[in-house]
């Protein structure tokens, strides 16, 4: 706006920004968090520093310098890191990234004057752990203006130790083929908590490699927050040697809007400042000023508090865990491991696998593929219900190499934000122990839904290894010589109807149309379900049903082309019969005032030949036995409804496609007859019959309450709408005019 606005105007757009029309949809979870007192004063810190950026440049730089000391100090002693300097950063790579300019500049003695043409003559090389952050590696050489040969990935250990710790033996040959090559060894970056599993590389033995071939190592990882407690394993607390490390601060305490740090070890002031790790104007020493207030504000009793407050949740669902028989954890050391990562498994049965193990070699790799793929499936589904469960304890899904999909707890990163406590574990692992028992049931019966429906005609079984239920069907159409347009229309309506009826069923389970992306179009996806689900009936159910619908709709698509056709015959009948009737009274009777008085003086019988339409023989029949017996014909009794095979006794309350889990011999025929209703569903699809054979024709309980449209003789004769269905059997008669 050219004018400007006022305060209170910027503030509400402010607000609208934030919020919008949508904040009452927006569920609580989603909602900003409690940021609590520690938060305001980390958020203090930025107001703060905008202020002081206005003092005049000689109180500035004496402000700056005492926060930015007082801060370094601080982590430095929290940390355990001696002799440090650190940089603050918004951006969580950019700290490795100024290390890494900190390192070429060190290792290079004329890059500073002669650029990139010194790394010619040898090639730097950057060390990167398979198990570290996605696309880290081309991060940095996107920014350092490297090629991405430059950046060598070191897979992990396959045959001993953590299968997500670094391979040392692997790296260091690895690095002696780069040296005989002529390429410079420059940085090794290693792993204090994984991203994935939290596991730790093996720190020491990795320093001391490096120290043999003169290459820097950097740290990350949540583990490095145990350094502030009084007990720390000896695998992290080698990381106080390294040469730099990057603490978040921010996930670990809680504090919104805090920098992270990057704490290091130089000699040298000035290629610190060449590699920006260090910068001479005041303002950007101000980046220190909300973490200075947040540390003072907690204290150091405060820190380790929440830091051992995480570690001691990750012990108590471990603990947990460990009593449970389906689930498998993956921690790298039992009593310290600040990171849990478990998930649910199930032994499949290897049955016929030793009598054909040669043969089918190559078959049972896929089995175990696609049951790797199911269990990955399971434990996705697994992971999101715990998560909307109990949002509180901040539990993901993490994609591992070796392990597949797990869950993941991490209550350094989480908890200090969502206020995880106790009883929020506790509660997690009874929800787990909800799940398990359903999982284990949908994985047990899916074998055998899958040959209930390949055995079972009309439906069709669908191999979806991503959805987490018992399965995925479709029913078939079967098409009488349509295109292929007008049968995947058919298909969908029947598939469709098929899934609502499923839905009005009084059941436990889940029908759906399948995931939003990705799924099959036309199919019905079942969700979990429990032990005592009856496949044979659920199948035989879904069939039936399927069946019902399609022969409805050709049952309507045939009565709608009868109708049609028999409308038509009756036209054609009463207009030859009005010919008729024409030639029999003479042409002076249609003249208006001669055919009255002829009329008059000679009046003219004309017969009743009424006409009757049978739906369901689809043909026009006289009427003269209704007249004659003043009521109509009964016709052909149809066949009786088949009753459905479906039909099984069921206990008082009990739901649809439940088993009894009680035993048969509880029951003896009195007390069944006596506590248990026979409980029937009729098959109620229509009987199909041959082309051309006759059903019989429709009637109704009470005869005298059938209407009958009659049509009169005269001149102007009303026309019969055919766009108009009958109801029963309509009747088309014609009648003489009276005078």
């Amino acid at each position: 706006y050219t004018s400007g606005q006022d305060m209170v105007s910027i503030l509400q757009l402010v607000q609208n920004l934030m919020h919008g029309e949508e904040e009452e949809e927006i569920s609580q979870a989603y909602r900003l968090q409690n940021v609590g007192e520690q938060g305001h004063m980390a958020l203090l810190g930025h107001s703060l520093a905008a202020y002081i950026s206005v003092l005049d440049r000689e109180r500035l730089r004496k402000l700056t310098t005492r926060i930015l000391s007082d801060t370094t100090l601080w982590l430095c002693r929290l940390f355990r890191y001696e002799n440090g300097s650190a940089y603050y950063h918004e951006d969580d790579r950019e700290g490795l990234l100024k290390i890494c300019r900190l390192v070429i500049h060190t290792r290079y003695e004329d890059y500073t004057t002669e650029g990139f043409n010194v790394l010619y003559t040898k090639q730097p090389v950057i060390y990167i752990s398979s198990a570290a952050r996605t696309a880290l590696g081309q991060a940095l050489c996107n920014q350092l203006g490297l090629p991405l040969s430059c950046m060598c990935r070191v897979p992990c250990n396959t045959m001993f130790g953590s299968q997500h710790q670094m391979d040392v033996a692997l790296l260091d040959r690895v690095i002696k083929d780069d040296v005989e090559s002529g390429k410079l060894p420059l940085l090794l970056v290693a792993n204090a908590g994984t991203p994935g599993a939290g596991h730790t590389d093996k720190i020491a033995r990795l320093k001391e490699l490096c120290e043999q071939y003169n290459m820097w190592l950097h740290i990350e990882g949540v583990n490095l927050a145990t350094l502030a407690l009084g007990y720390v394993s000896s695998s992290v607390l080698a990381a106080t040697k390294c040469d730099s490390m990057t603490l978040t601060l921010g996930s670990w305490l809680g504090l919104p809007a805090v920098p992270t740090v990057t704490l290091y070890r130089h000699e040298d002031p000035s290629l610190s400042l060449a590699a920006g790790l260090t910068s001479s104007q005041p303002v950007e020493k101000l980046r220190a000023l909300p973490l200075w207030l947040s540390l003072q504000y907690l204290g150091h009793d405060g820190i380790v508090e929440r830091i051992k407050h995480a570690s001691q949740l990750s012990q108590r669902l471990l603990k947990n865990l460990k009593s449970l028989d389906s689930i498998k954890t993956s921690v790298e050391d039992e009593l310290s491991s600040p990171v849990v990562v478990f998930k649910f498994f199930w032994e499949y049965s290897n049955k016929d696998q030793t009598s054909q193990a040669v043969q089918a070699s190559a078959i049972q790799h896929l089995v175990l593929s696609n049951q790797r793929h199911i269990s990955d499936t399971f434990n996705q589904w697994l992971g999101e219900q715990l998560a909307q469960l109990v949002p509180a304890s901040g539990v993901d899904v993490v994609e591992l190499e070796d392990e597949g999909t797990c869950v993941r707890f991490s209550p350094l990163m989480t908890s200090a934000v969502l206020g995880t406590e106790i009883q929020d574990v506790d509660q997690l692992v009874d929800c787990l122990k909800m799940k398990i028992p359903v999982l284990t049931s949908t994985l047990q019966l899916r074998e055998e839904f899958e040959q209930e429906v390949r055995r079972t005609v009309d439906l069709l079984y669908i191999e979806d290894l991503s959805w987490p239920g018992l399965g995925v069907l479709r029913y078939n159409y079967h098409s009488d010589g349509k295109n292929d347009d007008e049968q995947e229309k058919e298909l969908e309506k029947i598939n469709t109807e098929l899934l609502k009826k499923l839905n009005e069923l009084e059941s436990d389970l889940t029908f759906s149309s399948g995931p939003e992306f990705g799924g099959q179009k036309n199919c019905v996806y079942i969700g979990m379900v429990t032990e005592d689900l009856d496949v044979s009936e659920l199948v035989e159910t879904i069939a039936a049903t399927g069946r019902e619908i399609e022969e409805n709709s050709r049952l309507l698509e045939n009565m709608t082309e009868v109708v049609r056709k028999g409308i038509q015959e009756a036209q054609l009948q009463l207009q030859k019969a009005n010919e008729d009737r024409l030639l029999e009274e003479g042409l002076l009777r249609q003249i208006p005032v001669v055919g009255s008085v002829l009329n008059w003086f000679s009046p003219f019988q004309a017969s009743l030949k009424g006409r009757t339409f049978n739906l369901t023989a689809g043909s026009l029949e006289s009427t003269e036995s209704t007249y004659v017996s003043k009521a109509q014909g009964t016709g052909t009794t149809p066949p009786p409804t088949p009753t459905s095979s479906l039909a099984k006794q069921r206990l008082p309350g009990q739901k649809i496609f439940k088993r009894s889990l009680r035993s048969s011999d509880a029951f003896s025929e009195t007390s069944s007859v006596s506590h248990c209703d026979d409980l029937e569903r009729t098959d109620q699809r229509p009987s199909t019959l041959p082309c051309g054979q006759e059903q019989g024709p429709l009637e109704t309980e009470k005869p005298e309450k059938q209407k009958e449209v009659t049509q009169t003789t005269k001149t102007d004769t009303e026309d019969i709408q055919s766009d108009k269905l009958p109801r029963d059997c309509t009747k088309v008669e014609e009648q003489g005019s009276q005078i």
